[in-house]
């Protein structure tokens, strides 16, 4: 196609020129969201499982100040984006009752904390909906808008639709990484486990691409090793956790690489790359130049870094948020998530792999 065949140099500079005239008028387009925890806005809170964020602190700083099920104090990246995007409200979950009639065609959030890539990744969560499961609800969820709009619209919905896939970094931490000795860790060498995860996750994306997305946001992990709870847990003196670094190294230009062998294979781009490593890596190596007090400290918790155990009523629980890169052991603040996504909009190659996603929205506005 034509698109492929131009520099990926050029459409960068083409599209920062469209961008500045057509961003602000931007249509809103459908939105979907897949993957875990970092991105889940409320699904498990509808499923027997203990990976929840269904109970106060959680939501404190979210409108309502009332917990939703996002692993959040506040806003996550896919409410974000969607205000970003220009959408009327962030997707509601899959599993959500209120997601029916006109609701339908404003996209869908199929992420669940706790998931993998890997099926048996999160086993010890129970009942949570697994990558593969979540492109079967999108599957099922065209049936529920085709007899609403049709077949037709309904393709045309999904295709121009705007996709973001985040997961990968439960396979290490609550897979690989979950035990001594773990199955997987036995089975595998590092290097070899993340060839396997890549090879499978390539699967996962060619399936999302014949159910029609064409214009995917992929998140690769952020720096494993350095969020609270692994230095709580791994850390050596206050370092993070060289082992979980190594492997974060290891998957995220692999990941990038894989996405640009599906580009090429599809002949346009479909699937953009989001250094979120790197990202996380500038508030944590310099949290000070971001405005935090801390990238060590998570804002909800207990123990060292407050980073063992759950974010709960009993947790230390800090005064201001905003000050806090990491909101609980896991999961980065409604701060550090603005951040990530002001990233994902107008970030350099160096995050954005081959564009951001406000190129993405100028060139696609300048072709309808």
């Amino acid at each position: 196609m034509a698109a492929a065949s131009l520099n990926f140099s050029t459409w960068i500079v083409l599209g920062l020129v469209f961008a500045l005239i057509v961003a602000p008028q931007a249509e809103a387009r459908a939105f979907f969201v897949f993957g875990d925890s970092l991105v889940d806005v409320g699904n498990n809170n509808y499923l027997a499982t203990i990976a929840r964020a269904d109970a106060p602190p959680y939501g404190i700083d979210y409108p309502t100040h009332r917990p939703t099920g996002r692993f959040s104090n506040g806003l996550n990246i896919p409410d974000i984006i969607s205000e970003q995007i220009g959408q009327p409200e962030s997707p509601l979950p899959y599993l959500s009752p209120e997601l029916t009639g006109e609701r339908l065609l404003n996209g869908a959030n199929f992420a669940s904390a706790g998931i993998g890539i890997l099926n048996d990744t999160g086993i010890q969560f129970l009942n949570i909906i697994r990558l593969f499961r979540q492109l079967h609800c999108f599957e099922e969820y065209q049936h529920r808008v085709s007899a609403l709009i049709g077949l037709q619209n309904t393709k045309q919905l999904v295709n121009k639709a705007l996709v973001l896939i985040t997961v990968g970094g439960n396979d290490f931490v609550n897979n690989y990484y979950l035990v001594p000795f773990s199955a997987r860790s036995r089975q595998y060498p590092l290097p070899e486990y993340v060839k396997y995860l890549i090879s499978e996750y390539k699967k996962q994306l060619k399936r999302l691409y014949e159910l029609g997305a064409r214009r995917v946001l992929v998140t690769g992990t952020g720096p494993l090793g350095c969020v609270p709870a692994e230095l709580a847990m791994r850390g050596t003196d206050g370092g993070c956790s060289a082992e979980l670094q190594r492997a974060a190294a290891l998957y995220n230009p692999q990941l990038v690489q894989m996405l640009q062998e599906l580009n090429r294979e599809i002949g346009e781009t479909i699937f953009i790359g989001a250094n979120t490593q790197q990202m996380h890596m500038d508030f944590v190596s310099d949290p000070q130049a971001y405005g935090f007090v801390t990238s060590k400290i998570a804002c909800c918790g207990q123990g060292p870094y407050n980073g063992l155990g759950l974010c709960t009523a009993l947790s230390n629980l800090c005064p201001n948020r905003d000050l806090y890169a990491f909101w609980d052991p896991f999961h980065p603040s409604e701060k550090a998530n603005r951040i990530i996504v002001q990233q994902i909009m107008s970030g350099s190659t160096k995050y954005m792999n081959p564009m951001n996603l406000s190129t993405v929205l100028a060139l696609d506005q300048s072709m309808t």
